[in-house]
């Protein structure tokens, strides 16, 4: 058997994922200086929401990311991982625009968490196959 291959297609939505959450992270720290608030959210709610966009984003980003990492290293078609990378991505910038705006619901926070819950769920469901396939070997 083969040694599995080196995880570039994980290597380079990781790397898109960490930009977004830089981008989201200094939104953060932009609404703390021009509040003056260092700690929490001080009662503004668009800091509140610049927060938790970027919580959330590392919250399901994270997890997503392992599954890719695992399909890509047991081996998964670059299609599907190309497929549920680009998924992410734009789920995590259309949950992360749709928060912004609003805390409650909007198109944007439901496309993302819901592409975001599709994707974890393919990935999920491949990687137990790809166990599955093991123990017929």
């Amino acid at each position: 058997m083969t040694p599995p291959p080196m995880p570039a297609v994980t290597a380079l939505y990781a790397a898109l994922v960490a930009l977004l959450l830089l981008v989201f992270a200094l939104r953060v720290s932009s609404f703390r200086r021009s509040l003056r608030v260092g700690i929490g959210d001080g009662g503004h709610d668009t800091l509140a929401r610049a927060i938790r966009v970027h919580a959330n984003a590392v919250e399901w980003a994270v997890p997503v990311l392992f599954l890719l990492l695992v399909a890509e290293l047991n081996r998964a078609s670059p299609l599907l991982l190309h497929a549920c990378g680009i998924a992410l991505v734009v789920a995590r910038v259309l949950h992360g625009f749709g928060l912004s705006r609003r805390s409650g619901l909007s198109p944007g926070r439901f496309a993302g968490i819901a592409i975001t819950w599709t994707v974890l769920i393919v990935l999920a469901l491949w990687d137990l196959w790809a166990f599955v396939r093991t123990l017929a070997v």
